[in-house]
């Protein structure tokens, strides 16, 4: 069990709504409550000496190519010491519930131009991937996958590049599932994850730091 963010200040979550998790988007210190408040309360617990800022920009809706759009104010003027990047599940529900043709191809480069833009104007930053998931809890979540597998093996390459740590969060939830857990126990749409599914987030994210 370690300090890892010692001598860091600010560690920043971005992504969509399982990240967002209903924070007030008018106060930099509201943390929502999914897993980054898990996060931020555990870590605290644990080293109550360490000096960390915990901010949330995810935001609901959002795909990869909004927090381009936003990369300014809300990852570069943050300027944190450590990023955890949690999207592209609405890149592929958007395909399903809006018609929307938006290819694996342009996915690709959206993500790579915001890692690119990560490194190129922050390289002090460490980058934490986390890979976007799809619980089978409703009739029709296994189709998403011919979408989804495409682009978490994307993610994992660019990850292989560019990232400091990855959460494979959908192999997570795909083998508590098979050891014979409902998936709504994680998730009761498939999507958003219920308070044990951010638990099982927000205890892979510190057990990849060696925090816990």
């Amino acid at each position: 069990m370690k300090d890892f963010f010692r001598g860091m200040s600010t560690v920043l979550f971005q992504g969509d709504s399982i990240t967002d998790c209903g924070r007030d988007r008018n106060d930099d210190t509201s943390l929502g409550g999914g897993y980054p408040a898990k996060i931020a309360s555990i870590y605290k617990v644990l080293f109550p000496e360490s000096n960390v800022r915990f901010i949330n920009k995810g935001i609901s809706g959002d795909r990869v190519h909004n927090l381009i759009e936003r990369y300014v104010e809300d990852i570069y003027d943050v300027e944190p010491d450590f990023i955890s990047i949690l999207i592209g599940i609405n890149d592929v529900w958007r395909m399903f519930d809006s018609s929307d043709d938006s290819t694996i191809e342009a996915f690709r480069d959206h993500y790579e131009y915001l890692l690119k833009s990560i490194k190129g104007n922050l390289p002090e930053t460490k980058i934490m991937i986390m890979e976007p998931f799809v619980l089978h809890s409703l009739p029709d979540r296994s189709g998403w996958h011919g979408e989804l597998d495409p682009r978490i093996q994307i993610v994992r390459a660019l990850a292989a590049e560019y990232a400091d740590f990855y959460l494979p969060l959908d192999g997570v939830f795909a083998s508590l599932c098979a050891g014979g857990c409902s998936p709504v126990v994680y998730a009761a749409d498939g999507v958003h994850p219920t308070d044990k599914g951010h638990a099982v987030i927000a205890y892979e994210y510190l057990k990849s730091l060696g925090s816990i």
